[in-house]
C-alpha cells in the first residue's frame, strides 16, 4: 500500500525540527563554535585570536567510547557462532559499525536499515543489505519510544541530483514497503516515484539509542558538554590574548623630551644590551611594567578539562595528557568510571545489533534465528593486557578449576568468531590424525558412560548386582 503524501510530509517537518539541534552538535563536532566574549570594536588582532582559541575536546569524549565498541561475533547460549554472523560479514559491518557508533555518541541516536538486496554471501548466496544512517537525514516514529522495539514508520531525506536540477529524493518506511519520492529541496511537491515491498513483517528501521532513559530521550555524549567546551575556548581566548599583548615587560619613560623626525613623530629609544638608557634632563625617569603572570590561565583551562574528563567519565590522562610514573593498579583505578560507562553502552548496543542480526534473519527466511532471542554479541576486549600474563591467568583457570579450553579462548584479546572456528577446526583435524587420541577419547567416553550406568543402576536387565551375590532375604518365611 502506497504511503500518503501528507504522512511523509509530517515526517519530514518532524526531521527537519530535530535537525535544527543535531546540526548545532555537528558544528562542535567539526570544530565551528560559538566564539567567546570579546568586545563589539574589537580588532582584526582579537578576532584572529578568536580563531586560534578554539580547543575542540567534544570529539573526544565520543571517541574515546567509540574506539571501545567494537563487535567481533555473535555467539549461540552454547558459545558456538550463531548463523546470523554471515549477515554481518557479508555487510562489511566490520568497518561499517564503527560509523554507526560514532553517530550514536555523536547525537544520541543513528539508524540501521535491514532490507532485501543483492549483498553477495558465500554461505547463503544472498544476503540482506544492512546499512547505517545519520540521524540528520532519518527520523523514525515510535507510539512509545521507550518500550516499543520496532517503529510505526520512519523517512530518509537525502539531496541529490536529477537532471541537473538539486531535488530531494524521501523514502518512506512502514511494516509493509518502501516508498520512494522525489520532490522540491524543501520537501514540497512530493510525487512519488515507486514501492518495493520488503517483506520483514515490522518497519526495517533499528534506533540506536546512547544511553536512553525511560522516556526514550538520549542526548549523546557531546551536546551535555558544549557549555564546558565554550568554557574552555574563553580560557584559552583570554590566556592568547595576555600571551600576545602583556607577557612582556613593557619599559617607560617620562620627563622626557622625544626626538621628532622629519614628519614630526616621536623617534623611538632603541633599546638592546649593549646600550644605556641616559637623559640630559634629571626630572627624566626610566621605569617598566610588569609582564602578566600567565600561570592562572593555564591552571584555569586544566580546571576546565579536569572538569570536563569528570563529567563525561573520560580518562583524565586522555584529556590532559599527564600520564607518567602510574602502576598498572593506578591505571585501571584512573579508568574505573571510562570502564564502567563502556559497559553500560556495550550492553544497550549489544541489543541493537542482535535485533538487527534477527531482522537479517527474517529477511533471509531464517524463522528460526529471527525467533532466538538467547544469541548475543561479543564485544572485542580492547583494555591494555599483558599477553603473558593473561596466558598465565587462562592456564590456571584451565588447570586449576578445570575451565574447559575453549571456553576460554574468546576472552583472548583480539580473538574473533572467524580465529575460534579454524582452531576448532584445527583441533579437530589433529585429533582425526592421532589414533591414540581417537583410542583415548573411545576409553573417556566409554568410562563416562559406563560410570552414568553405574550411578542409575541401569546396567543391562539381568543382574544388577556386579557379580556380588544377591542379598538373602531376612526372616524364616
Amino acid at each position: 500500500m502506497a504511503a500518503a503524501p501528507d504522512i511523509v510530509a509530517e515526517l519530514l517537518t518532524e526531521l527537519r525540527a530535530e535537525t535544527e539541534r543535531l546540526d548545532r552538535i555537528d558544528r562542535y563536532v567539526r570544530g565551528d563554535h560559538d566564539g567567546p566574549y570579546m568586545p563589539r570594536t574589537a580588532s582584526r588582532e582579537y578576532r584572529l585570536l578568536a580563531k586560534r582559541a578554539v580547543t575542540n575536546l567534544v570529539p573526544l569524549i565520543a571517541g574515546s567510547i567509540a574506539q571501545a565498541l567494537y563487535v567481533d561475533g555473535y555467539r549461540n547460549a552454547d558459545g558456538s557462532t550463531a548463523s546470523a554472523w554471515r549477515w554481518w560479514q557479508a555487510n562489511g559491518l566490520d568497518a561499517r559499525q564503527s560509523g554507526v557508533h560514532r553517530a550514536m555518541l555523536t547525537y544520541g541516536l543513528a539508524y540501521v536499515t535491514v532490507l532485501p538486496g543483492d549483498v553477495l554471501d558465500d554461505v547463503a548466496g544472498r544476503a540482506p543489505v544492512i546499512r547505517g544512517v545519520s540521524p540528520r537525514r532519518m527520523h523514525a516514529r515510535y507510539d512509545d519510544p521507550a518500550e516499543d522495539e520496532w517503529p510505526v514508520d520512519a523517512v530518509r531525506a537525502d539531496r541529490v541530483t536529477l537532471d541537473g536540477e538539486p531535488r530531494l529524493k524521501v523514502r518512506y518506511y512502514d511494516d509493509q514497503a518502501v516508498t520512494e519520492f522525489h520532490g522540491d529541496t524543501d520537501g514540497a511537491n512530493l510525487v512519488e516515484v515507486e514501492t518495493v515491498e520488503h517483506g520483514a513483517g515490522v518497519c526495517p528501521v533499528i534506533a540506536f539509542r546512547d544511553l536512553p532513559d525511560l522516556e526514550g530521550r538520549s542526548v549523546g555524549q557531546v551536546e551535555p558538554h558544549i557549555p564546558l567546551q565554550d568554557r574552555l575556548n574563553q580560557t584559552v581566548f583570554d590566556l592568547l590574548v595576555a600571551q600576545s599583548f602583556s607577557s612582556f615587560k613593557v619599559r617607560t619613560v617620562t620627563g622626557l623630551t622625544p626626538q621628532l623626525d622629519d614628519d614630526g613623530k616621536p623617534v623611538p629609544i632603541p633599546i638592546d644590551a649593549r646600550r644605556l638608557l641616559m637623559a640630559a634632563d634629571p626630572d627624566t625617569r626610566f621605569g617598566q611594567l610588569d609582564e602578566t603572570d600567565l600561570r592562572p590561565l593555564l591552571d584555569s583551562a586544566d580546571a576546565i578539562m579536569r572538569h570536563l574528563a569528570v563529567v563525561s567519565q573520560t580518562p583524565p590522562q586522555d584529556l590532559l595528557g599527564n600520564l607518567a610514573n602510574l602502576s598498572a593498579e593506578a591505571l585501571t583505578a584512573a579508568r574505573d568510571g571510562f570502564t564502567r560507562k563502556r559497559s553500560e553502552e556495550q550492553v544497550i548496543t549489544g541489543e541493537a545489533w542482535e535485533q538487527t542480526l534477527r531482522l537479517a534473519s527474517r529477511i533471509a527466511g531464517d524463522e528460526t534465528t529471527w525467533t532466538d532471542t538467547a544469541a548475543q554479541v561479543s564485544w572485542r576486549d580492547t583494555d591494555g593486557h599483558s599477553l603473558s600474563l593473561l596466558a598465565d591467568a587462562l592456564g590456571k583457570l584451565a588447570s586449576m578449576l578445570e575451565v574447559p579450553v575453549e571456553g576460554l579462548w574468546p576472552r583472548i584479546p583480539g580473538t574473533t568468531s572467524t580465529d575460534i572456528e579454524n582452531w576448532q577446526r584445527l583441533r579437530a583435524d589433529a585429533r582425526a590424525a592421532d589414533p591414540m587420541r581417537l583410542l583415548a577419547d573411545h576409553v573417556n567416553t566409554a568410562a563416562t558412560t559406563a560410570g552414568a550406568g553405574v550411578d542409575g543402576g541401569r546396567i543391562g536387565d539381568g543382574d544388577q548386582n556386579h557379580g556380588r551375590p544377591p542379598p538373602q532375604p531376612s526372616g524364616t518365611g
